[in-house]
């Protein structure tokens, strides 16, 4: 009874430990999200600067395994190539050895206060306020890790020698590192986290449960374990995406290999030092040396395989070949679902994807105006874009506004309103070109006066579209009011341009036939000016005040 009762709290020690880092990295997630869109904006070809990167958002959102499935998501969107993708996932192995430092960090002085900001995360939480309720989550995430290592290393779970006497007999029993290196695998698949995983056995290692020297070769195991999570959701992605997760599986294969056949050769000679860097007996000298190993590991295996990056994703290009098909599947340029699990970055990517739409319909007014009626299969191929990015980035939207913060909760509302505005100038635009086409075969055309009128109003329109964009892009709330003076510019230029139409009707100086379509040209032209101050005003506005 009394072995399954420390089972019990052993069990719920690992509970309340995992609770806390999933409780910590949202709250870093969510708190950091600007960080983390300007570590990416960052993304370049440079190997270092990629490894930078990964590391860096790895320890703002403490889970290697999260950063590994953005990147997958980047790398399914077409934004990241494999070269840019393969040091940041290298990166993320570094930057997820802070749990386990902090985790060796534990003693009672530390317990303390961590126990003090376990309560101060409660009490915060029931603040109103976002930012105080997400600095609550933090404290309470931060608090909850040392309660769980508290009651896994207390008197009633590892704590207790007939527990210590069972795990000593079990790791006895054991003994291959390969089995070792497996039971590392398989608890961190089980838990999805390599930093709960280490943080685990760091603790083992501090209750004397488990020697370091069979530690090590369970924490290399549990870097392979890892890669679970990206294998999963590489799953159903294009090739690219399927050869970041085996790249990322094939550098945590290759490291623990090499560090296994070192630490079963030189077993002893590797924990004298790591002893001699920490001495003592103490729980934090002891925890102190795991953690060490781990960062050693992870810093070594990306110091020597980052030179060997177009080598890594050469052999990955030749396991995952290219999938031949036999029509192109329309997909969005820049967004994934599995961005999903990074809203704040999600989000940044909406907004390219809705650059690029903004800059397919600024096209398609231009083309629809163009002398040369060749453009049509450009302008119906742009349209068909443009309706495709409408639909899928609303659903994309609808799937974000569940995980976003409340204080994204209004971007994402102007989102929809500007999507639905760009699609209507887009139908515009395509019926501009219908009407030219039309006249074209009937050999109809406009006489000079109303040419030029029908120009002078495109022309504003097109300054209205760079205004826009202008506003969109940068939320330039200074620009408002002069998008609205070109609004009304356009609507006095619709009833003038209209008046004066139906003058050279009553006068016979224009062709009564072509009148419905100088007409719908004019009118559309209008409601094009509408759609657009409805931009500008539904993404800098709190209300969005929006035409009709």
């Amino acid at each position: 009874m009394d072995i399954l009762q420390s089972l019990i709290w052993l069990l719920a020690g690992v509970g309340v430990f995992i609770v806390g880092m999933n409780f910590l990295s949202d709250a870093l997630e969510k708190s950091a999200g600007e960080g983390m869109k300007r570590l990416l904006g960052r993304i370049s070809n440079n190997r270092l600067s990629g490894v930078g990167i990964g590391a860096g958002v790895t320890a703002i959102i403490q889970s290697s395994s999260a950063t590994s499935v953005m990147v997958i998501g980047l790398v399914n969107a077409g934004v990241m190539t494999l070269m840019q993708a393969t040091p940041i996932i290298m990166g993320a192995n570094i930057g997820t050895t802070i749990t386990g430092v902090l985790v060796a960090l534990k003693n009672d002085y530390f317990d303390m206060l961590m126990y003090l900001f376990a309560f101060a995360g409660v009490m915060l939480g029931f603040f109103k306020k976002e930012k105080i309720k997400l600095a609550g989550l933090l404290c309470s995430g931060l608090g909850l890790i040392f309660v769980g290592l508290n009651i896994m290393s207390s008197e009633q779970a590892f704590g207790n020698p007939l527990i210590e006497t069972m795990f000593e007999g079990i790791f006895a029993a054991i003994g291959s590192p390969l089995l070792l290196i497996l039971i590392g695998v398989l608890f961190t698949a089980l838990i999805q986290s390599s930093s709960a995983a280490t943080g685990v056995v760091i603790t083992m290692v501090g209750t004397g449960v488990l020697s370091l020297d069979l530690a090590l070769f369970i924490v290399l195991g549990a870097n392979i374990g890892t890669c679970v999570t990206a294998l999963l959701a590489s799953v159903g992605a294009n090739a690219n995406s399927k050869r970041v997760a085996l790249i990322h599986f094939m550098f945590n294969v290759i490291g623990t290999a090499v560090f296994a056949v070192i630490i079963w050769i030189f077993n002893e000679p590797i924990v004298n030092l790591l002893v001699s860097f920490f001495p003592g007996t103490d729980p934090m000298s002891l925890q102190m040396r795991v953690s060490a190993f781990h960062v050693i590991f992870n810093v070594t295996t990306t110091v020597v395989l980052l030179a060997f990056v177009p080598q890594l994703v050469k052999l990955s290009q030749q396991i995952i070949k290219d999938k031949k098909t036999e029509h192109t599947v329309r997909t969005l340029k820049y967004v994934d679902d599995r961005l999903l699990s990074a809203p704040s970055v999600a989000l940044m990517q909406v907004k390219k994807e809705m650059d690029y739409m903004f800059t397919l319909v600024e096209e398609n007014i231009a083309l629809s105006f163009a002398d040369d009626l060749a453009n049509g299969e450009k302008i119906a191929e742009n349209e068909a874009t443009i309706d495709f990015t409408n639909g899928a980035l609303t659903r994309f939207l609808i799937k974000l506004s569940a995980v976003v913060e409340q204080s994204d909760e209004r971007v994402i509302g102007a989102y929809f309103h500007v999507l639905n505005d760009l699609e209507r100038v887009g139908d515009h635009a395509e019926n501009f070109y219908e009407i030219a086409a039309e006249m074209a075969a009937k050999k109809f055309s406009f006489s000079e006066t109303g040419r030029s009128g029908v120009e002078k109003m495109r022309g504003l329109v097109m300054q209205m579209l760079a205004l826009a964009k202008d506003v969109f892009d940068n939320l330039n709330r200074d620009r408002l009011p002069e998008l609205s003076a070109l609004e009304d510019a356009i609507d006095g230029m619709k009833k003038e341009l209209t008046a004066h139409h139906f003058a050279r009707l009553a006068d016979g100086n224009c062709n009564m036939e072509v009148s419905p379509y100088f007409s719908s040209i004019v009118a559309g032209l209008e409601r094009v000016a509408d759609h657009l101050v409805n931009v500008g005003y539904s993404i800098v506005s709190p209300i969005g005040s929006q035409k009709n």
